[in-house]
Parts: C-alpha cells; sequence; structure tokens
C-alpha cells in the first residue's frame, strides 16, 4: 500500500535529482531510499525514473506522478490546518480577479487547495484584462488578484506579492535546426518564423523584450490561444517564446515540443498577487495569502522538474 512517506521519498529524490541527494534532504539512507522507490514504481505498476550515471531523471509518467503527490501532500496539511485551526468556523465571500493565462494554468491548483483548507467561504471570480482587475481592486470592488504584475500601472494604489518567477524559454519542434546549438540567442530566433501568443498582454511582453535587443523578429501568427500556439510549433509552423508557466510536458503535443533556454533572455515572467494598499484588508485576504504563498512555493518547484 502506498505510504505519504513514499511520496515525501519519491518528492525528495526527484527535486535533487539523485538518491544520494535526496536522502540527505530527508534523513535516510540511500539504500532506504532507492527501496522505497523501487516500491513505489511496483505498486502504481509504471517507471518513474530513468537512472543513468549523473543521477535520476522523470520519465514522462515521473511528471505526472510528481504534479499528483504535491496534492497530495497538499490536501494532508490542509486537512491537518482544519483540524488544528478550526478553519472550517470562517466564512464569508471572497472575491478574487484574475487574468486569462493566469486562470488557465496557475488558478485551479491555488483555489483547490484554498476551498479545501476553507470549505464554507463562497468564492467568486472574475477574469478580466489586467487594466480592468486594477480597476476593480483600487475601487473595492474585488478583494484581491492574481494575475500576471511586470505590467500593474497603479503601484501607488496596490500592493503587490510574486509568487512565481516563470522564466522564458524557447519552444522548438523536434529535429528543429536550433537544437544543434550548443546556445540559442533572440538573433538566432529572430531568423525563424515565430508564433506569437496575445493573450493576457504577452505581445506587450515580446515588444519589450526585442525592443530592448534592438530586433525585429518574424511573426508567423499570432493567436489569443495558448494551445494553438503549443499545436502549431508541435507541427513545425514556427517557434515561439513562452514562460515555462505554459509548458506541459505531458500533454500530447507537449512530447512533441522542445523547451531550450535562451541566453539573453534573463528576465523572467512574474505571476503573483495584488490588493488595495493603505485600506483595511478584507478578513478572508490573509487566509488567502497564507494558502497562495505555500501554493506558490509548491507550482514552481513542479514547473522547474517539468522542463
Amino acid at each position: 500500500m502506498m505510504t505519504l512517506r513514499q511520496i515525501r521519498h519519491f518528492i525528495a529524490v526527484a527535486e535533487t535529482g539523485s538518491i544520494s541527494a535526496g536522502a540527505q534532504a530527508v534523513f535516510v539512507s540511500q539504500s532506504s531510499l532507492t527501496l522505497a522507490i523501487q516500491q513505489l514504481e511496483t505498486e502504481i505498476g509504471v517507471r518513474l525514473f530513468d537512472r543513468h550515471a549523473k543521477g535520476m531523471n522523470l520519465t514522462h509518467q515521473g511528471h505526472q506522478f510528481l504534479r499528483q503527490s504535491y496534492l497530495i501532500l497538499a490536501t494532508v496539511d490542509n486537512a491537518k490546518r482544519s483540524l488544528q485551526i478550526g478553519t472550517e468556523s470562517l466564512t464569508g465571500r471572497l472575491t478574487i480577479g484574475v487574468t486569462s493565462l493566469v486562470a488557465g494554468y496557475f488558478l485551479v491548483e491555488l483555489l483547490t487547495r484554498f476551498k479545501s483548507a476553507y470549505p464554507n467561504v463562497t468564492i467568486q471570480v472574475v477574469e478580466d484584462e489586467r487594466p480592468y482587475i486594477e480597476h476593480l481592486l483600487v475601487s473595492g470592488e474585488i478583494d484581491i488578484g492574481v494575475l500576471i504584475l511586470s505590467n500593474i500601472e497603479d503601484r501607488d494604489a496596490l500592493q503587490t506579492e510574486v509568487l512565481m518567477h516563470s522564466p522564458y524559454r524557447l519552444w522548438l519542434p523536434p529535429l528543429h535546426p536550433l537544437l544543434d546549438h550548443e546556445s540559442i540567442s533572440l538573433a538566432d530566433v529572430a531568423k525563424q518564423p515565430l508564433i506569437q501568443l496575445n493573450a493576457d498582454e504577452m505581445d506587450v511582453h515580446a515588444r519589450r523584450i526585442w525592443a530592448r535587443a534592438g530586433l525585429k523578429p518574424e511573426i508567423a501568427m499570432k493567436t489569443a490561444s495558448t494551445e494553438a500556439v503549443r499545436s502549431l510549433v508541435a507541427a513545425g509552423m514556427g517557434v515561439s517564446i513562452q514562460p515555462d508557466m505554459a509548458y506541459r510536458a505531458w500533454s500530447l503535443e507537449g512530447n512533441m515540443i522542445e523547451a531550450r533556454k535562451l541566453v539573453d533572455l534573463p528576465e523572467p515572467l512574474d505571476i503573483g498577487l495584488a490588493w488595495r494598499r493603505g485600506s483595511a484588508r478584507p478578513e478572508l485576504v490573509t487566509p488567502f495569502l497564507t494558502i497562495a504563498r505555500e501554493n506558490g512555493t509548491m507550482h514552481a518547484a513542479g514547473l522547474k522538474h517539468s522542463i
């Protein structure tokens, strides 16, 4: 029978990339950790790691199981929290503003964790463009925003907190010539047909990136759909620069996409929270902040091992 101990041991190896480092992280012997991983693989009937001389790499099934493992531990932690501090007694309505890319790739896990910890709180979600979410925050019509912070304008009126830095990478189809390069720069990308994502002001980020580099890309297509970008790249119609947040190694197209670091694009995309500055904070914002911080750490750790 699978145990929480096995799941914690699996996460330790997944996060460190080796049995020796994982054993140090969870304070057990290497032989005990090796046995725990073997028993877990036998229990669920799949191979979670590819073993090699330098360590352990997650398999496709391993990536999927890591995501579920984080959720399992989060559920257990939330259950403990509910018993310890009586979270079921907390009631009320929390109104959250989100932008489209965040809603699709970050919000579900956060709301699941919050609802598990505070089941009697009613959650209302408003999705819209960033300027309107800012307006609703400043006017007090929503309690807190979960959005891309890079373009926030009214910083005097809003308090912000970054939950996750999502690095940009270049998405390429298999066998693309750039995969043979030891390093890839924006100048290399500018020569390729580019699939541009316009959702959630990503076109604003793109223009800023290219202007700073003094380059003009060859844009083959613009779309508001991340799934369209993923499919077009997988089909060999072009390349695309996207944040790790949107990468899905376990998707059908994800198996047909290679993600590579760009040597001259160090600036990440910042995802986080915004709430009205200066006034008394709504009661439910404080517990939401706590859950969001925990979820941000967990989400970032999960992304690190999916690329």
